[in-house]
């Protein structure tokens, strides 16, 4: 079974991001060996960095760290949800990525972004050698949505069409793929 976290990172004022989200924890219902857990940034409310350690010792001192560190830990994949701020991503998913170091490592991630025109694919950019230096694995195929609000109805429910079902589940396809190579990874890495 694959413990899989999807990230929400928005975390302001009417955002749209839990609405994205939900339709991406919709879809991961259809595979029977993943078990998802749903990460809100705006309710987990990690202050700004402020362990008085480097991430990398895994010193924690703060109960919020500990128990992210935990969170992370038990994590076999993930799922980014993001909005595009300013050709960047949210310092609320920076500030989440940079208290931890180890508990990251050899993970795959999937990246779902979301934004106007270029539907949030330069905070991707930005983000995948942030990733990469964690030894995490940003999967190639990703959900980039252009003009986002378009998919939102009425009831503020997320209405995707084919070429985004399409593409979340080839990202899913990747996850899958890129744990079972990373896992082995993983458990050599512990001795």
């Amino acid at each position: 079974m694959i413990q899989l976290k999807l990230i929400t990172a928005s975390t302001r004022e009417g955002r749209k991001g839990p609405t994205v989200s939900a339709w991406v924890l919709e879809l991961l219902k259809q595979y029977q060996d993943i078990e998802v857990e749903h990460l809100d940034l705006k309710v987990i409310n990690l202050p700004f960095m402020d362990e008085p350690h480097h991430p990398r010792l895994g010193k924690y001192t703060h109960e919020h760290t500990k128990r992210w560190s935990r969170t992370i830990a038990a994590a076999d994949a993930f799922i980014f949800v993001t909005p595009e701020y300013n050709y960047g991503f949210p310092a609320t998913l920076k500030n989440a990525i940079d208290y931890l170091f180890q508990e990251w490592q050899y993970k795959p991630v999937g990246l779902v972004s979301y934004g106007g025109i270029a539907a949030g694919t330069r905070c991707i950019q930005l983000l995948k050698p942030v990733l990469s230096a964690l030894k995490m694995v940003a999967v190639t195929e990703s959900v980039n949505i252009p003009f986002f609000t378009k998919y939102i109805n009425e009831d503020e429910r997320f209405v995707s069409d084919e070429s985004l079902d399409r593409a979340a589940h080839a990202m899913i396809a990747e996850l899958i793929k890129w744990h079972g190579a990373l896992s082995t990874i993983r458990a050599s890495s512990m001795h």
